[in-house]
């Protein structure tokens, strides 16, 4: 059994607190998720608990008809619980130094750790083809274990929505960008 996981760039928001809701483009993003994946046969739809992330998902969700899972383990992860006006330069700084951490927040490692957890769990259960929607850094972060060219400008370049897929094939991930952004502001690359 050949299994898939679309990896899903939560839709255009309104900030970054966990409450942030969806834009109204971002709204119009989650209903076009419906259509582009209305071709794909899906079997569980996971979330991060962030608002933007379950509405990114909902209309999906009620296409479907398949419920939606909500896993603490995919929340954006947390650069620091203080202001950082440079939070960019420190962001990329975590990319380089997978162990550096600010004060109240998770390292690179630590938070690649819990999504990758995820994942690996999805692909030793029996479900065959799996959306997940999280958030840029902690996906990055995700696409960095297994493809260690996954860097900082990588990051800087996901859209919003982004779509990737994952397949597992002979205990070989292979990752590949499929969101067309031709149709939404992007293109469709492999990594």
């Amino acid at each position: 059994m050949q299994k898939k996981i679309y990896i899903v760039r939560h839709c255009e928001a309104q900030g970054q607190p966990s409450e942030s809701q969806l834009t109204e483009k971002g709204s119009k993003q989650a209903k076009y998720l419906v259509d582009f994946f209305s071709n794909a046969k899906i079997d569980r739809i996971m979330s991060s608990p962030f608002l933007r992330a379950i509405q990114s998902v909902e209309p999906l969700s009620e296409k479907t008809n398949i419920k939606i899972e909500i896993d603490e383990r995919l929340s954006e992860r947390t650069l620091s619980t203080t202001d950082l006006p440079d939070w960019y330069e420190k962001l990329k700084a975590t990319f380089n130094d997978m162990e550096l951490k600010f004060e109240g927040g998770e390292s690179s490692q630590e938070a690649m750790n819990r999504i990758v957890n995820v994942v690996e769990e999805v692909f030793k259960s029996r479900t065959e083809n799996t959306v997940i929607v999280s958030h840029g850094n902690i996906i990055s972060l995700l696409f960095k274990n297994y493809n260690r060219d996954f860097d900082f400008e990588c990051w800087d370049n996901l859209s919003n929505p982004d779509v990737f897929q994952i397949n597992c094939i002979n205990n070989e991930v292979i990752l590949e960008r499929i969101w067309d952004e031709d149709k939404m502001n992007g293109c469709s690359v492999i990594l």
